[in-house]
């Protein structure tokens, strides 16, 4: 059958071939002879108009009217609608304003979206308010919402919302003019301005919010419609201003739609990801919903044409024909209704998106918000994966009332004390719920910049940059209620989750009692350190309830470990006496107990610096501690006067040490050798005053009961010139120089005083010399090496001859029966 049909289809075409070439020269009529127009040249009329040519200005003109129009209006209606349309000038401040606006290097375009999806939400909370009283001002439509749709072909972004709207007379009036008062405001501190940066940031401080739209658009045109009025449309190319009514009606029913036709460096905001990402940027949290005209690819099935069916190739068919001749041999029991054929194809699908599903949980009750939903938006507002490790939620109010969450990560940042000086907050400031900024650096102090969370303030304005917050004086006011709200989350943690957030954030706290004077008692009594009576770490309010009795004096002890710490000779006679020590073993933990003039009517002692007193010393102690000091005075003298005269200020008798010889502390306004050490460490540091500091000479303290002093005591009385006594005494000096914690001068020098002093114990010569190396030359080297090689090559003994062999445990045991022998003789 098939192989007919195709002989069928061969003859046919042959046919209608034979009967075209079958057509004689007679039945085909001859051309028209030329006239004189067909003779002249063909050049187009609208050569000049094409691509081809070059374009004039009126062209050009008539291009952008032609892109520039609305939907339900032709570009002969649009053109109609401009000639016929109220022309108004700005006002000549406003003029000039505009032009600043347009010209600025504004650092940072995108906020333009930010102002006008706020001018939404102000327009829909004014419409609802309005509704509560009067039922029929939601007539002309019910919903409220912001609807946002970008046209890439016309390069154009509309902005819908379903406000207030505006009447005729409040476009000429709010978008025409503005207060002379802000204007003059703003132009003067543009003026005064000497970075444009901060000029930029100026914009949308004085009701200019609007205008922002100019800085990413040629033309704008807002489409409005209220309740007491009809539609108009004002349009505007920041040079002036037209007003006339729309044809078209009441397209919008009520409410907003602003029209931004974008300059070409702004055509990124067309884009689907650009849109999403500013409007989760500034506007996830608006009250109303926020819907964006977007496409995704689904995948959808389609019913298959007979098109599609004829197109199938010959295998194919053929499958069908066999499959269909396997069908009619069978016999169906049953009838089943036939499906139509179906195809899965990818479709473009074009629908509204809502952008802000996060809802602001600050604005709810601290009671009604339950702990996973704290949890889900702290991992989504911070970024984190893990929980947090406490958070505080509170409504302030009083001068400036704002609503805030704050929350402690679990970890510190990487990096987060490395360089205090570039710490930036992670706090993000909101003005009724549209973000502003998270650049504002007072609104929390640096030590604390380790916290994350929102502050929402209906009393900062909406419209604000960050240079001018940073002098606003409400933000001083938001800053000291965040503090004193953090300070108070802190200190209702339990012990064991104040262990892990001391392990993390300790550190930032000490700092905070040095930087924040407002503050420095409550940071005082959260402060933590290692303690002679405590194997943990011990608050400041607990070494005052354990202290003795009269105790005036708050001790501590700095130094680089806990170990070096109690192994020092300035705390020997206090830990003998019972006294508990404070240890402070990192860098900042002395700039952090000198920053407290006193706690809790106590002062802190450094048992390292002069001017130390134990307890409340007797009258007999007093007479005990004068004779032993004018008993020692040669000695003392001797110190000072002759042996050390370069190295020490003065030698006393001292009344902190128990076992070691000899101790060096520095005066009441000095440097202790924590602090030297610490002050070596930081290279970057000027050395003019900090060598002031480190050149300054040390007190000597000596220890009148040990038999190292006493001895030397004997040998200045008898002869103080004499030179090993002179040789000690440095000795001592440089060993307390090292024990006290400083640093030595001249270190090879020490080395070699001691090395001279282990010659004097072994009864080795002062003078004598090592032992000079013997050089071997080289003839020598080379007839060892010939003698080598030669006992190498002599001939083995021969395999015959006997050689007498021991057996090495025979040996050692006849060894040993030979030395018990000689024992018993």
């Amino acid at each position: 059958m098939k192989s007919l049909y195709v002989l069928s289809a061969i003859a046919l075409l042959l046919f209608a071939g034979l009967s075209v070439t079958g057509e004689t020269a007679d039945d085909v009529e001859p051309p028209p002879d030329p006239t004189e127009e067909d003779l002249q040249p063909l050049v187009p009329d609208d050569l000049g108009k094409s691509k081809e040519g070059s374009k004039t200005d009126d062209e050009v003109v008539q291009r952008e009217e032609e892109a520039i129009k609305l939907d339900g209006l032709s570009v002969s209606q649009m053109k109609e609608l401009r000639e016929g349309a109220e022309k108004h000038a700005f006002e000549a401040e406003v003029n000039r304003m505009m032009k600043l606006i347009i010209n600025s290097l504004y650092r940072n375009k995108e906020i333009f979206l930010r102002e006008l999806i706020s001018n939404s939400s102000d327009a829909l909370d004014k419409i609802r308010f309005i509704s509560l009283t009067d039922k029929n001002a939601l007539g002309g439509t019910d919903e409220l919402s912001i609807k946002i749709k970008a046209d890439k072909d016309t390069h154009s972004l509309h902005i819908t919302d379903t406000g207030i709207g505006m009447t005729k007379e409040d476009l000429v009036k709010n978008l025409g003019t503005i207060a002379k008062s802000g204007t003059s405001e703003f132009l003067g501190k543009m003026a005064d301005a000497s970075d444009m940066t901060v000029q930029s940031d100026l914009i949308g401080q004085f009701g200019v919010g609007f205008y922002s739209s100019f800085l990413v658009a040629d033309r704008v045109i807002v489409t409005t419609k209220n309740n007491d009025d009809k539609q108009h449309i004002w349009e505007s190319d920041a040079g002036e201003f037209t007003v006339s009514e729309d044809p078209r009606g009441d397209t919008l029913g009520r409410g907003t739609t602003v029209s931004l036709f974008l300059k070409e460096e702004a055509y990124d905001f067309v884009e689907q990801d650009t849109l999403k990402d500013l409007i989760k940027k500034y506007s996830q949290f608006i009250n109303f919903p926020i819907y964006l005209w977007t496409s995704k690819t689904e995948s959808v099935e389609e019913p298959v044409d007979e098109d599609d069916e004829e197109e199938a190739t010959p295998e194919e068919k053929k499958d069908d024909e066999e499959k269909k001749d396997d069908d009619e041999a069978e016999v169906e029991e049953e009838k089943k209704e036939d499906k139509p054929k179906t195809k899965t194809v990818e479709k473009t699908v074009w629908d509204w998106e809502l952008m802000n599903q996060s809802k602001p949980i600050w604005t709810r009750g601290p009671k009604d918000v339950k702990d996973e939903e704290y949890n889900d938006f702290y991992k989504a507002f911070s970024k984190e994966s893990e929980e947090p490790m406490a958070r505080i939620h509170f409504v302030a109010e009083g001068e400036v009332t704002f609503r805030s969450i704050l929350f402690v990560p679990k970890t510190a940042p990487t990096g987060f004390y490395q360089d205090v000086s570039k710490r930036t907050n992670q706090v993000k400031l909101y003005v009724r719920r549209v973000f502003i900024t998270d650049e504002v650096d007072d609104i929390l102090p640096k030590y604390l910049a380790f916290v994350k969370g929102i502050v929402d303030s209906d009393d900062l304005p909406l419209n604000v940059s960050r240079e001018t917050l940073q002098q606003h004086k409400l933000l001083k006011v938001i800053r000291k209620k965040l503090v004193r709200k953090i300070l108070e989350m802190v200190k209702k943690m339990d012990a064991d989750l104040y262990k892990d957030f001391w392990k993390e954030f300790g550190t930032s706290l000490k700092l905070g009692v040095i930087e924040d004077h407002s503050n420095r008692t409550r940071l005082a009594k959260l402060l933590r350190f290692h303690s002679s009576d405590s194997d943990d770490m011990t608050s400041l309010l607990d070494y005052v309830e354990r202290m003795k009795d009269k105790q005036e004096h708050m001790y501590y002890m700095a130094a680089s470990s806990r170990e070096e710490a109690s192994s020092s000779p300035f705390v020997e006679r206090l830990l003998k006496k019972g006294y508990e020590v404070i240890y402070l073993t990192e860098p900042v933990d002395e700039y952090c107990i000198q920053s407290i003039p006193e706690f809790e009517g106590k002062k802190f002692q450094n048992v390292a610096k002069d001017g130390l007193t134990i307890g409340e010393e007797t009258d007999k102690a007093k007479k005990a501690a004068e004779a032993m000091e004018k008993k020692y005075e040669p000695l003392t003298k001797w110190f000072a006067e002759t042996a050390l005269k370069d190295n020490i200020e003065k030698a006393v008798v001292s009344k902190r040490l128990t076992d070691s010889p000899i101790a060096l502390v520095a005066n009441q306004w000095g440097w202790s050798g924590n602090m030297e050490r610490i002050m070596r460490a930081q290279a970057s540091q000027a050395r003019g005053q900090d060598d002031f500091y480190m050149n300054q000479k040390k007190i000597m303290e000596i220890n009148p009961r040990h038999p190292l002093i006493k001895k030397l005591l004997t040998n200045v009385e008898e002869d103080p010139t004499d030179t090993k006594s002179k040789d000690l005494a440095v000795v001592l000096y440089e060993t307390a120089v090292l024990r006290s914690g400083f640093a030595l001068k001249d270190s090879n020098a020490f080395v070699g005083r001691v090395e001279k002093m282990l010659r004097l114990s072994m009864d080795v010569g002062v003078d004598e010399q090592v032992d000079e190396e013997a050089d071997i030359e080289e003839e020598d080297e080379e007839e060892v090496v010939e003698e080598e090689e030669e006992a190498a090559e002599e001939p083995a003994a021969d395999d015959s001859e006997e050689t007498v062999t021991s057996d090495p445990v025979e040996e050692v045991v006849k060894e040993a029966e030979e030395a018990s022998e000689k024992d018993e003789l």
